[in-house]
């Protein structure tokens, strides 16, 4: 985040240097050398401090970097009012100030962080959720035309928010999450979702990203994020985040153990296929967690399980589970040889599954024959994935492949396998209810959709790691606030015999955004026009009343006058 006032670059002989990047040139600071002994070779660090002004080469904009690494350079005077827009986008606002209250936000954040840092938060938060961007930058523009959380709804400067954004500290935020998790019903059984993505960062100061491997690969590096969502009151629980190259296996353990940290014991966990393993399942069984895991097809005893049970469910009306477009039938056996204990094995068939899976599978047989006789006598490597699938056949002399012969029965059996599909529970259960539970993940997954695409958070544009902390808190609770309205409007439209197109998110905050007030000559601002139809429809999912925007209007204008006194 760049501050919206100019500063001279320092005077830091051999410890600034620039670097260009499309129209912008970036200023570096050096802030240390550390000196190998073993290998005899010294490591600059540097980190980005600003932005050269196009107008004076010998003055910048600084960034919060800038701010630690030189606290004594005068910053400018803070603005203490930015001015507001004649006209203001209330609707939006008035929403998440009533889900903000309902899940009691206010009140956690105001013990953690304090009044005026709390109102900051929620006001970043509700700008990720209605612009879908999370570029600080672009804040004050937010501010100008939004009713805000701060006290008099002030809106504050660049330099406020950066100061916030770098001072905020790990203990307030972990003071956060045990007041959010402290309230839960920790006797009944909860099964959470967890699940984990990737962002990309292109800062040099953020000690957690690294190259790893990266879901959608844009050759940057990353850190991962990771959510536990809980199923039963359909919320986020905690979040974390670790470097880029740890993998999502590994990292589950230690999910686990933090989850135990908020006396958590009677719980079970949805897991996605990614997370399968032996030692995963022997961890969750040591610590008496429940869990419920997708497995990939192709595994082993599966194969074998299917195989066994093949013909006797696909097609027998009463393992039908109509809501689901499957047929289900559930085993109670070991999963590995060494296993001390047996699982529940609930296997799936769908008829819909296996003709677009069967159709993608020989499509892509296909194009390998294709690439394979295409490249015919030449002396190369074709990878793992052509020789599982086909015997290459070389010229002794000349190393190229003559014939690619296919692999007819491991074909075969893949072929089989199409549409086939299964879920292993620890606890016993039939294929209804396991399906049923594991669909619940649906949500989670949508969390992460939502948090990149419509929260703006699939990079993070800091230039340090405290910077990096608190935006991802802030992402955090901007996912909580999106997540609630998502449910909210989910259930409002399962009630209504037509199913309108504008109860989506999206949509609803396009709508929403439509009630203004605007300001008139006696400085009162007040409704434009009368709430319409549709918006009526979305408020009341809500429980807000048309006849109570009125009062929330005067409640907005009455809070901007006085905070101008």
């Amino acid at each position: 985040m760049y501050l919206d006032y100019l500063v001279n670059v320092p005077d830091e002989k051999g410890k600034i240097t620039f670097r260009e990047k499309g129209s912008a040139k970036y200023v570096y600071y050096e802030y240390e050398r550390v000196y190998d002994p073993k290998r005899k070779y010294t490591t600059v660090k540097r980190s980005t401090i600003g932005k050269l002004s196009d107008e004076d080469p010998n003055r910048m904009r600084p960034n919060e970097n800038f701010r630690k690494f030189f606290p004594d350079v005068e910053v400018p005077e803070e603005r203490a009012d930015a001015g507001r827009s004649s006209a203001l986008k209330a609707g939006t606002y008035m929403v998440i100030n009533k889900v903000v209250k309902e899940l009691g936000l206010v009140e956690k954040l105001e013990t953690a962080f304090g009044i005026r840092n709390s109102g900051l938060i929620l006001d970043l938060a509700a700008y990720s959720v209605i612009t879908e961007n999370n570029a600080a930058q672009y804040y004050p523009d937010y501010a100008y035309n939004h009713p805000l959380f701060t006290p008099n709804m002030r809106a504050y400067s660049d330099s406020t928010i950066s100061d916030f954004l770098r001072d905020s500290s790990g203990d307030q935020r972990q003071i956060f999450l045990n007041l959010w998790n402290e309230e839960r019903n920790k006797r009944e059984r909860i099964y959470v979702s967890y699940d984990s993505t990737n962002k990309n960062c292109e800062a040099g100061d953020v000690s957690m990203i690294e190259y790893g491997a990266a879901k959608t690969d844009a050759g940057l590096p990353i850190f991962n994020y990771a959510i536990s969502y809980d199923v039963n009151n359909r919320e986020p629980l905690m979040y974390e985040k670790y470097p880029g190259s740890i993998n999502d296996v590994s990292q589950l353990q230690y999910m686990i153990a933090k989850v135990k940290g908020y006396s958590y014991n009677n719980i079970g966990f949805i897991l996605d296929r990614g997370y399968f393993s032996k030692e995963n399942l022997k961890f969750m069984d040591d610590n008496g967690f429940a869990f419920i895991i997708m497995v990939k097809g192709i595994k082993d005893f599966i194969h074998d399980q299917i195989h066994q049970q093949k013909g006797s469910f696909e097609s027998n009306w009463e393992n039908q589970i109509a809501e689901f477009g499957v047929y289900g039938k559930t085993v109670h056996t070991f999963v590995y040889a060494s296993d001390t204990r047996k699982r529940y094995v609930h296997m799936y068939y769908s008829a819909a599954k296996a003709a677009g899976e069967r159709a993608r599978f020989e499509e892509n047989i296909q194009q390998m024959q294709s690439f394979l006789d295409a490249h015919r006598n030449e002396d190369r490597e074709f990878g793992p994935t052509f020789e599982k699938y086909f015997f290459l056949h070389r010229d002794k002399e000349s190393g190229g492949v003559v014939y690619a012969e296919p692999k007819l029965q491991i074909i075969r059996d893949e072929l089989e396998l199409c549409g086939y599909f299964a879920i292993i529970t620890s606890e016993k259960m039939n294929a209804k209810q396991a399906i049923s539970l594991y669909k619940n993940r649906d949500v989670s997954e949508k969390l992460f959709r939502a948090d990149k695409s419509y929260l703006g958070n699939g990079v993070l544009r800091v230039a340090s790691q405290e910077a990096a902390d608190n935006k991802i808190f802030i992402g955090f609770i901007a996912l909580i606030i999106r997540c609630r309205i998502y449910t909210v409007l989910k259930d409002k439209v399962s009630t209504m015999v037509k199913k309108p197109n504008y109860f989506t998110v999206p949509a609803a905050i396009r709508e929403l955004e439509k009630i203004e007030l605007c300001r008139h000559l006696d400085n009162v601002y007040r409704m434009d026009h009368a709430v319409t139809k549709t918006q009526k429809e979305i408020l009341s999912a809500f429980g807000i009343e048309s006849s109570h925007v009125k009062y929330k209007a005067a409640f907005i204008s009455e809070t901007l006058r006085e905070g101008t006194k």
